[in-house]
């Protein structure tokens, strides 16, 4: 909202002409007319412009739960269109009747002025009797209001159960039998959309939550700060948008991309919530009666890649990767003998590439022979997945073998913590010799922890929450004393990263897991922040084209690291492409091979191949890099490795 002008309520109006000029004659002059009656902003700028109408598309989806009380507000009186002439005086009326049913507090009203179509949500208490009376007084007496000033029920949502039973009032009744016969005639036997429009249902029947109301309420792994601490309020975000089902890139490629490759709606996050919601509303005509225990849930969360699209990009920010590593957790609680293979060879992949990496050479051999297809059935890996090989030697070896600044040079800008995750440390530890180089040409000195770590994020995504918190929580301790002096913590891998500033304050809150993710930061974002007359060499008129992880674009984007490489001189694309397909584990388990690659053809590997060889292909995911690497003919390299390949080539590396 900083991008609005002061004031409680806004107006915004667009001003068409072919001419500039005259553009701004016109807002001049409305604003003279105005008076100083009411703050003024003129924006002409595109992305100005775009921000502002983002703004104006979120409303429906920052006035369904009011932030300040935890109160749902719902639809119900959402659309009433007036004429423009008469909507004034109609809105002065209709808001005394909100006050005089005490709904003031939660209220939104937003719309589409110029048409006199006006939207509402409205904190109706449907969860008691004498709340749902109320619900239904306030609807009929805002219909006969509407109908006064000569108005239509709905300007464009249609009218529907909320809206049906009033009709008549708006219509009168010969109209509506006239309706009923025409129906009639089409539906004899009442087939199509029954109880809607014609012999509607009652609009106080058949409501989402309703006096019965009593969803189960279980004790959870997460905190959920910001729904009462609640996995069940958690679950009641979702009301049905479904920017998720988009298939057509117009609300980005983000989401939901296992609804985009199969269509079916138990796949999109909408789908998920509901049968999560189905499973905790406690209805005695619940179709999931099992609760944690369910199939259908585990079988529809089965194709969620975890990828956290749906945090960013659904508008009340729903974080199905959340709900299902919740669900998993108890599905298989007391039973791991049940959980997929998969979710011990790769959810316990820290600790097995622990055990493997002195073993590299000989691991390395095993998993590229004849024997890899054993090994593959025995992790639940699909045979089709090529399984990555160990690196020797290790990152943090050959850190603490190499020492800071070896080739002379002094720090100017401080210390820096980078954080040696998993894939960095054992399987692709040249992007973190990159970014030690370039960390230390821009003026840093590098540090490492002193000691085998682990954000725990594959315990995360795998649901095996106990052993996530235990591995997060002596990571914390230890980072502690280093946080504590102020030294930043640089990310490499972007769903690690997430883990600090996303998921650690949810598994773990409290003051330590909060002071970690203030700490994370990405290698993009230290330089633009911290060394903003640093520019990497070698990049002026590169083409660079650039596979976004999904975590970083749910959790702060990409915007730092471009503006590094566009501060070089490099051209810059970000893919808006959605998930690679991989994401983590998803891509290697059997069953899920044909939808990773789907995800993947739709965007980003037709991109990279159309690429030019001199393109270069940024990918800082792990598992965007191995998708990239594994179906196409190109190598993605990390934004660490990119900047580091313009600097004097004075330091050979092992790798």
């Amino acid at each position: 909202m900083a991008a609005m002008p002061p004031g409680h309520s806004w107006l915004m109006v667009q001003i068409r002409d072919d001419d500039p000029e005259r553009v701004a004659e016109r807002a001049r002059a409305l604003a003279d007319a105005l008076g100083g009656t009411c703050s003024i902003l003129t924006v002409t700028d595109p992305a100005a412009q775009a921000e502002l109408f983002g703004i104006r598309e979120s409303a429906l989806a920052v006035s369904a739960r009011d932030p300040r009380t935890g109160q749902d507000n719902y639809e119900g009186w959402e659309d009433a269109a007036l004429p423009t002439d008469r909507l004034a005086d109609y809105l002065a009326e209709w808001v005394a009747l909100v006050e005089e049913y005490g709904f003031t507090e939660g209220t939104a009203i937003y719309g589409h002025f110029g048409h006199g179509c006006i939207h509402t949500r409205i904190p109706f208490d449907l969860g008691s009797a004498a709340g749902i009376a109320a619900y239904r007084s306030f609807m009929e007496r805002s219909a006969d209001l509407c109908v006064e000033y000569g108005g239509s029920l709905s300007g464009e949502h249609g009218d529907g159960q909320s809206r049906g039973e009033l009709l008549e009032r708006m219509y009168g009744p010969e109209l509506v039998a006239a309706f009923e016969s025409v129906k009639a005639l089409f539906d004899p036997r009442n087939r199509m959309n029954p109880g809607k429009l014609v012999r509607p249902n009652r609009l106080d029947e058949h409501l989402h939550v309703g006096a019965d109301y009593s969803p189960a309420d279980p004790a959870s792994a997460f905190a959920y700060p910001s729904d009462d601490g609640r996995f069940t309020r958690a679950v009641e975000r979702c009301i049905g948008v479904g920017r998720c089902r988009a298939t057509d890139g117009a609300g980005g490629m983000v989401m939901c991309p296992s609804y985009r490759v199969t269509g079916e709606e138990h796949h999109s996050t909408r789908g998920r919530a509901r049968l999560l919601w189905e499973m905790l509303r406690g209805h005695a005509d619940s179709p999931i009666r099992s609760g944690w225990r369910s199939t259908e849930v585990r079988d529809a969360l089965d194709l969620c890649l975890a990828c956290k699209g749906c945090l960013s990009g659904c508008p009340v920010n729903v974080d199905m990767a959340t709900y299902k590593a919740e669900f998993l957790h108890h599905h298989y609680e007391g039973r791991p003998w049940r959980r997929p293979r998969s979710h011990l060879s790769m959810g316990w992949l820290p600790a097995l590439a622990r055990v493997a990496s002195p073993l590299a050479p000989l691991v390395n051999r095993l998993t590229s022979s004849r024997a890899a297809g054993l090994l593959q059935r025995a992790g639940g890996i699909d045979a089709r997945r090529a399984i990555p090989t160990f690196a020797t030697p290790r990152f943090a070896h050959w850190y603490r073998a190499r020492g800071p600044f070896p080739q002379g040079g002094t720090a100017t800008r401080g210390e820096v913590l980078l954080w040696p995750d998993t894939f960095t440390e054992f399987l692709h530890p040249r992007a973190g010799a990159d970014a030690v180089r370039v960390l230390e040409a821009a003026g840093f000195t590098v540090r490492v922890p002193d000691r085998e770590l682990c954000c725990g994020l594959t315990w995360v995504t795998t649901g095996q929450l106990d052993v996530a918190a235990r591995v997060l929580g002596r990571t914390l301790d230890a980072l502690a004393p280093a946080v504590g002096d102020g030294m930043p913590i640089v990310g490499l891998e972007p769903s690690c990263t997430a883990v600090f500033t996303d998921d650690a304050p949810n598994l773990l809150p409290g003051p330590r897991a909060d002071a970690i993710a203030a700490a994370t930061t990405t290698l993009g974002r230290l330089l633009a922040e911290r060394a903003p007359d640093w520019t990497p060499p070698g990049l002026d008129g590169r083409e660079v084209i650039v596979q976004q992880h999904c975590h970083q674009h749910a959790t702060g984007g990409y915007g730092a690291e471009t503006a590094v490489l566009e501060r070089a001189g490099a051209r810059v694309e970000v893919l808006d492409s959605g998930c690679c397909g991989l994401a983590g584990n998803f891509g290697f388990e059997q069953g899920h091979y044909e939808v990773s690659v789907a995800c993947g053809e739709q965007v980003l590997l037709p991109r990279v191949r159309a690429a030019d060889a001199a393109t270069a292909v940024v990918a800082d995911g792990f598992s965007c890099r191995t998708q990239i690497d594994q179906l196409t003919a190109r190598r993605g390299d990390h934004l660490a490795s990119l900047l580091a390949a313009g600097l004097p080539d004075d330091e050979p590396l092992p790798w």
